[in-house]
């Protein structure tokens, strides 16, 4: 698998194939090209001549195209579709249409031969087929690969394609590889009893039916085999993890009777959800238990899982710990020193005269403090003097000592790696417990997959005394100026109630270049002047929608702040401890705010262009508001068309609040998507087989099939051509193949 690709595909020039598959793809061995699957195949029909083509019929022929057009669709203008001509030498012709014009008249230029299937249909008399598939040949011959005896065509793989890489190529480097290398010597990462019990191929049959297959039922046998070996691969590296994360030593840390957790408990004023109840009990058991806790616990926005995480972090400080929260932002971790100042009271300030001299010190260390406090944040968790700290990547840096960590707390697991959660394990000097909390509510199938090293707890409730938020799309595409004067006019009358308001952009913006409109809707009409392409104008920016909001009559006297990441982290921390205390009506924003933010006072959220967001994302931005006792609005203020694919998103976002109810939308929406999400570190590439959406069974059967085959052989030494492909998948430097996007 590992051996080069140009012992079996020659080639030295800088176009050959074999460089170009280097260069474009990152493929240099056998094993990474017979890993390279088809995106789609053509499915199989009878071999004609255009002159032979029966109305109604399925078919398949090879035909060169004469001619290209493209034109305007009749019932929607703004859409095209694309006419070709195609013969096929014998004097017969035949007119295809296609309703993806662009992706066809850029892949089937005049003079181009392809092998199209389809079935046609007689019109006014004459033979025509409409949305035909099609793989571009390099000659009429070269279909005769994929050809049996009879004239009946094999499916025919259609590769992802870059560059100069074209599907032609791609198929023959694959077809020479199939020939020449002897697949029959590879050894297999499933052992056989599990392909017995599957019934899956074996791998050297499943890699010709994936590239070479004669039936329909082949490749699709083929995808399944490595649809559960990608499953079983990856469940047997994180079993393999939970195994040695489990087997290293901890100390038992109990709950105390008159420890500082029940005092807290007993001041609370506010009861516990039963979600909170239940999974406080299930950590509560795990710290005193010899074995480390390494818990994911998900909750939706305000569901509280700070409480939940505190009650932890005072268990181990009652056994003489110390416990650490990492944040991914310094707004976030000042809010959450506040928090947990706040909620524990003099118990907080054991060194002051109006606090409780058997409470515990809670430490703040960020990477902006003055360096004198930096210091005696330092000199406070080395000594042991700080019971909790609280911080941001300032906490995994190499100064920093602990006494004796015995909880490490990751928020917001999506915005670090698993090289950060490990780095503050690693500062304990022995395993701490963890616990990684992620307001991103996580589909079963994701959670066994992306956090398959993690036991995962789920809190569904939200407390009481929230407020519902109600969230309204408006397209100003199809609505008049009206439309944008009540959203601002909206933000005046929250402002005039004593509320404040969120208004986020999706970039920053420059001062230099701002739009000449003076309304959201003048930048759309004239974009669609200009004849701007499916996405609208430009997207908004925080810069044009502070100067074009301090220009609105009900805000002519708001006070208005911008906030983005661009600015200083002390200037960032300032202005959002005065937004905070009220100082601030209007807080104009990027993303930023995503994560965390709590201002109760805060009403009223205007989301401008958000079908540029995600349905994650727009969700956790919306949380932001509702977190008080007013009633709360959200407006997804929208410049693109009606039919534009974010719409679905902004639909979706509005029917509900339901957090985890989105993530199963979300999932739908991007269908087979990468539900890894986006760049993940220490990946060579994100998932290419699972899907969220159908395998949950699937990942089930092989995760226990991976932790019975662990639980035998740890070390793998009984299993190496599993151990090496697991080696091939995941990054051996830093098995951070959990980064979540």
């Amino acid at each position: 698998m590992d051996q080069p690709l140009t012992r079996y595909i020659p080639g030295n020039s800088p176009t050959s194939t074999v460089k170009l598959l280097e260069k474009d793809l990152g493929v240099t061995t056998v094993g990474e090209l017979l890993d390279y699957a088809p995106r789609r195949y053509i499915r199989r029909g009878h071999l004609q001549l255009l002159g032979d083509l029966v109305a109604g019929e399925r078919t398949s022929f090879v035909a060169r195209v004469e001619s290209s057009s493209t034109r305007r669709m009749q019932r929607d203008p703004r859409r095209s579709l694309t006419d070709v001509i195609v013969s096929d030498g014998t004097g017969a012709s035949l007119k295809i249409t296609f309703f993806n014009a662009y992706t066809a008249q850029k892949e089937l230029p005049v003079g181009t031969h392809a092998l199209f299937t389809g079935k046609p249909e007689l019109y006014r008399g004459n033979l025509s087929m409409t949305g035909a598939d099609y793989a571009v040949v390099d000659t009429p011959d070269s279909v005769t690969d994929f050809t049996s005896q009879s004239g009946e065509v094999y499916p025919i793989p259609v590769y992802p394609e870059s560059g100069k890489l074209t599907t032609p190529r791609i198929t023959r480097a694959v077809q020479q590889l199939l020939l020449t290398a002897d697949l029959d010597s590879l050894t297999d990462p499933i052992p056989h009893h599990i392909l017995e019990r599957e019934k899956l191929v074996g791998l050297a049959q499943a890699y010709r039916d994936l590239h070479r297959p004669e039936s329909v039922d082949a490749f699709q046998k083929a995808q399944e085999r490595f649809r559960y070996q990608e499953a079983f691969v990856l469940q047997t590296e994180l079993a393999r993890r939970r195994h040695e994360h489990a087997s290293q030593p901890v100390e038992e840390r109990p709950a105390r009777a008159d420890g500082l957790l029940s005092r807290y408990d007993a001041a609370l004023p506010f009861t516990l959800t039963d979600g909170q109840r239940t999974v406080g009990e299930q950590i509560q058991a795990e710290l005193a238990g010899t074995a480390p806790m390494n818990r994911l616990l998900q909750g939706d926005v305000g569901s509280g899982k700070t409480v939940v995480a505190l009650r932890a972090m005072l268990q181990i400080v009652d056994t003489g710990g110390q416990a650490a929260m990492l944040a991914p932002t310094e707004v976030l971790a000042q809010q959450h020193y506040d928090k947990i100042v706040a909620s524990l009271g003099p118990l907080a300030r054991p060194d002051q005269l109006d606090g409780d001299p058997d409470g515990t010190k809670v430490v703040l260390l960020t990477g902006s403090l003055p360096t004198a406090a930096k210091r005696a944040a330092l000199l406070d968790i080395a000594s042991g003097a700080a019971g909790i700290v609280v911080g941001t990547h300032a906490l995994i840096q190499e100064k920093v000592q602990f006494a004796d960590l015995g909880l490490a707390v990751v928020d917001e697991q999506h915005r670090f790696g698993v090289e950060q959660r490990d780095a503050l394990r690693d500062k304990a000097g022995h395993t701490p417990h963890t616990l990684v909390m992620t307001a991103t509510p996580i589909p079963r199938t994701v959670a066994m997959t992306v956090f398959g090293d993690l036991d995962v707890s789920t809190l569904r409730e939200l407390p009481g005394g929230r407020r519902p938020i109600h969230t309204h799309v408006v397209g100003l595409a199809e609505h008049g100026p009206s439309w944008e004067r009540r959203v601002w006019a909206l933000a005046g009358e929250h402002i005039s109630r004593g509320r404040q308001v969120y208004v986020v952009a999706p970039k920053i913006g420059d001062d230099a270049a701002l739009p000449p409109f003076d309304s959201l809707r003048d930048s759309l009409l004239a974009a669609q002047e200009q004849g701007a392409d499916g996405d609208g104008p430009e997207p908004a920016t925080v810069q044009w929608l502070e100067r074009l909001i301090s220009a609105q009559p009900e805000l002519r006297d708001a006070r208005i702040a911008v906030l983005h990441g661009r600015q200083d982290p002390l200037v960032k921390t300032e202005t959002m401890n005065r937004f905070a205390a009220g100082e601030i009506d209007v807080l104009i924003s990027t993303t930023v705010i995503e994560v965390g933010v709590d201002v109760a006072n805060a009403s009223l959220m205007i989301m401008v262009d958000p079908e540029r967001f995600g349905i994650s994302q727009l969700h956790q931005l919306r949380g932001r508001i509702g977190r008080g006792e007013h009633e709360s609005t959200c407006l997804l203020v929208t410049r693109s068309r009606p039919d534009h694919p974010g719409r679905e998103r902004l639909a979706a976002v509005a029917s509900t609040t339901d957090g985890f109810e989105l993530a199963e939308v979300d999932l739908k929406l991007r269908r087979e998507g990468n539900i890894l999400g986006a760049s993940q570190s220490g990946r060579k590439s994100g998932l290419r087989w699972i899907s969220a959406l159908r395998d949950e069974a699937l990942v089930t059967r092989a995760r226990e099939d991976a932790e019975v085959v662990i639980s035998e052989d740890p070390q793998l030494a009984q299993h190496t051509e599993l151990l090496a492909a697991i080696g091939r998948v995941v990054d051996e430097n830093s098995q951070a193949f959990l980064e979540r996007g």
